[in-house]
């Protein structure tokens, strides 16, 4: 059985844009509080109250390839101060570099103050690179952000996984679809991402999700945005080929991609063309839709109340209503700023590293008001349950006039999707 996560909070919207060199008018900020309250349990700790003390490091990709992810590390670094946190990016080519991104997660350790590191989304390297951080500084947290590689393995070396509820959104997913019309699901993706476990897993579950809900399933392949076409290649692909895919599969067909990059072009195309989207692969108000709405969030930045509004208020325009949705905080930006705001509780002695409450309410520190469900990562083949890989989502709205969350963190999965492999 699922463990349910309470995460209602408390707290400040967010208020103020993030100030970051390089930076755009359309991302949130970290809110103006300085956190949620803690879990009370006593933790080991290491460092001290003050920024001078110790530090915190995160590493993301960069602005092209994860925004969100980036815009979170950016946050957190807003709310405590560039003395406290560090700053890095992976390679855009991570897959083709993988050394460089080894690298650049171990030379955070060699800063005698770094108590924490963070990496998210951890790209393949970050297994290894934690290995050797443990082996230099075993007093360093590690914890990964949305594992690309294998969850046991990643576990193996880091503190804390985190990572998107694969299973349960794959069921959740095709359920939401179908209860708002859809009859074809068509998932997009290539065979890098075919080959990591979370993203295999969950397309067998949408596949047999489709079938318990009666409707086709397809599969579809695009560039990968790290191959030699670049994200420009990947993105001209995708508009090219949506009016086709609308053509085959009709439109109440609804489409999923599980690349940032191919998001915005998806969303562009089906808002002409036709056709539904539940959520993106890690979903948020501000993944695809201001691009592909050609929204200026100036004035909403920094509220996610606002954004949400205005980009539903924008598909309400444009005849879409009840076809598109999104987590109305965003996945990546929230993961970024809420595990180091757990780290940085860990570090001064007021949690637990895997204690999942005390994760959930640094999440929520980002994500006031937000419903989230979760469970421990099962191993489909051996049935283990681990104690420090978590998987989480927040309940999906739909936007329309009016919009409406569709009530997923209360549905319980059946059973049998937990060991669809």
């Amino acid at each position: 059985m699922k463990k349910r996560i309470s995460m209602l909070l408390a707290c400040a919207m967010m208020l103020a844009l993030v100030s970051c060199g390089g930076g755009n008018n359309n991302t949130p900020s970290t809110p103006s509080t300085s956190g949620s309250n803690p879990s009370s349990a006593s933790g080991s700790t290491t460092g001290g109250d003050t920024a001078e003390d110790y530090h915190i490091g995160i590493i993301t990709g960069s602005v092209s390839q994860s925004e969100d992810d980036r815009r979170g590390a950016e946050a957190f670094q807003a709310k405590y101060g560039e003395d406290m946190v560090k700053l890095d990016i992976y390679p855009d080519n991570f897959t083709e570099e993988l050394e460089t991104t080894i690298q650049k997660i171990v030379n955070m350790a060699d800063d005698p103050l770094m108590k924490a590191i963070i990496v998210n989304q951890a790209v393949p390297g970050t297994t290894e690179a934690f290995r050797k951080v443990k082996e230099m500084r075993p007093d360093i947290i590690c914890i990964a952000g949305e594992g690309h590689e294998d969850l046991p393995e990643i576990g193996s070396a880091a503190d804390l996984v985190c990572n998107n509820d694969f299973v349960s959104r794959g069921y959740l997913i095709i359920r939401t679809a179908h209860e708002l019309g859809a009859d074809t699901f068509v998932h997009i993706s290539f065979p890098r991402h075919m080959a990591y476990e979370t993203m295999s897993r969950r397309v067998a579950v949408m596949r047999e999700a489709c079938k318990e809900f009666d409707m086709e399933f397809f599969l579809e392949t695009a560039p990968d945005p790290t191959s030699d076409v670049g994200v420009p290649g990947a993105q001209a692909y995708i508009l090219e080929n949506v009016p086709a895919w609308v053509d085959k599969y009709g439109t109440k067909a609804a489409y999923f991609c599980t690349n940032d990059a191919h998001t915005e072009p998806l969303l562009k195309q089906l808002v002409e063309y036709g056709g539904y989207f539940i959520e993106a692969d890690l979903p948020s108000p501000l993944m695809g839709y201001p691009g592909a709405l050609g929204l200026d969030l100036t004035e909403e930045a920094g509220d996610f109340e606002k954004i949400l509004a205005k980009v539903e208020s924008t598909l309400v325009e444009k005849g879409c209503a009840d076809r598109f949705g999104t987590w109305a905080y965003s996945y990546g930006y929230t993961l970024s700023a809420g595990l180091a705001e757990h780290a940085k509780n860990v570090i001064d002695g007021k949690s637990e590293i895997t204690d999942m409450d005390a994760v959930a309410e640094a999440l929520n520190v980002y994500s006031p008001n937000a419903q989230w469900n979760g469970a421990g990562y099962t191993n489909a083949t051996t049935g283990v349950k681990s104690d420090n890989v978590f998987l989480i989502y927040q309940d999906t709205y739909i936007m329309g006039n009016p919009g409406h969350y569709m009530g997923n963190a209360d549905v319980e999965i059946p059973e049998k999707y937990f060991t669809v492999s």
